[in-house]
């Protein structure tokens, strides 16, 4: 089969009705969605670059107010890798804020919940998984809409993932060492 590339994902994504969810799972990624943000980060700079990360805000504030639902469940590593913080500093802290519900599941403070797929995956109005391929240093090879006759596992592996997951924006007000700022 062949692997759906970064834009036609894009499309594909784009068409959900009323749900969309992510897993994710990688300690790092290296996907171009981040623009130079992960290394402005690491510089030590403290905002991401707004032009980049504004339209994202607004696309997931216009979701929000047409009651269309995105959420993820993210495992984080126990001991967090700088792309994580950032991630969450620059990222899930600022998506949440304009209406993403995201989840966390760190190793060694959360019990994982055997029998889980790990992988990273996107559920799609609970119709369609899509499965997500990356190499071992986090580059995007490509994405693969599944046969429905694997969509159970996934499904079932998001909404046990989701019950065991703390939310986000609790989770990283109780870490102030993990911010940036404050670990540095």
């Amino acid at each position: 089969m062949r692997l759906l590339d970064v834009d036609e994902l894009g499309t594909h994504l784009d068409c959900y009705r009323q749900r969309l969810f992510r897993m994710e799972t990688l300690p790092a990624y290296a996907v171009s969605a981040d623009g130079d943000d992960y290394h402005r980060w690491v510089a030590g700079e403290r905002e991401p670059t707004w032009e980049r990360k504004q339209p994202w805000l607004d696309v997931l504030r216009a979701d929000r107010v047409a009651r269309k639902i995105r959420y993820r469940v993210r495992i984080l590593s126990k001991e967090l890798t700088d792309y994580e913080r950032y991630a969450c500093e620059w990222g899930y802290a600022l998506n949440a804020e304009a209406g993403e519900d995201i989840r966390v599941l760190r190793r060694g403070e959360h019990d994982i919940p055997s029998g889980i797929i790990e992988r990273d995956f996107w559920v799609v109005d609970d119709d369609q998984v899509v499965a997500m391929h990356y190499d071992k240093h986090g580059q995007f090879e490509g994405a693969e809409p599944l046969p429905w006759s694997y969509s159970g596992m996934y499904r079932n592996t998001r909404d046990v993932a989701w019950a065991a997951g703390e939310p986000f924006g609790p989770w990283w007000a109780r870490h102030p060492e993990l911010h940036r700022y404050v670990a540095a």
